[in-house]
């Protein structure tokens, strides 16, 4: 019988970085939608409902971008496991070949997936995607938030975005990218847990305390 072995493998940086996401995602996307539908919605004006919301919204965004900004910075200075590397599997030999392995088993042509100590080379190239989904968010959300001070220096920072498109352009690519990253969020809960019961490594509960249960030899 095969020795498992406790091993911290998420720092607690990238531990808070996932919860303050989390919590922002969550906050962003139930504050957004009522300020995107708050025309058809009956509320008080007299309660001042849609400035709550709209404060709350960017304190969420400024939590979120600076979240998101700091795990981009630990890709560079944190352990194995938070590299960048980890990102672009497709780059290294070892990479392309846990990718192949991983799809075979979640297109059921494996029985088992291969093992990873961090993330699985196919889980590693979907968050690069989505952190490429966090930066769209962030940019598109401060253009269109810069709207409000014309001139100011958050319109200077973010005026470029409006080359992609019009305001309510940036508007529905923001939106739409708000629910790709909810669809993205279900399969993660998902993914996660199976490789949990597929592993026995710990996986879920990893990602509160940092510590995973791997072969003795890794």
């Amino acid at each position: 019988m095969e020795k498992l072995v406790a091993k911290y493998v998420w720092e607690w940086p990238v531990r808070i970085v996932h919860w303050v996401n989390f919590l922002s995602i969550l906050t962003l996307s139930v504050t957004g939608i009522y300020i995107g539908w708050a025309k058809t919605l009956a509320h008080d004006p007299s309660q001042y409902v849609m400035g709550w919301m709209r404060f709350v919204h960017f304190v969420a965004g400024y939590a979120f971008t600076i979240s998101v900004i700091s795990r981009i910075c630990w890709a560079f200075v944190g352990n194995e496991y938070a590299n960048w590397r980890t990102f672009v599997p497709w780059a290294f030999k070892d990479g392309r070949k846990n990718m192949k392995e991983t799809f075979l088993f979640y297109v059921f042509a494996r029985p088992r997936p291969p093992h990873a100590v961090g993330h699985n080379a196919m889980a590693g190239a979907a968050y690069l995607w989505v952190f490429l989904l966090y930066l769209v968010m962030i940019c598109t959300g401060f253009a269109l938030y810069a709207q409000y001070a014309p001139g100011s220096l958050l319109s200077r920072a973010f005026g470029w975005v409006y080359i992609f498109g019009s305001s309510q352009g940036l508007r529905l690519t923001h939106h739409c990218v708000m629910w790709l990253l909810l669809a993205f969020a279900i399969h993660h809960v998902y993914s996660a847990w199976l490789m949990d019961v597929k592993e026995k490594d710990g996986c879920m509960s990893s990602i509160f305390g940092g510590w995973k249960s791997v072969h003795e030899e890794e």
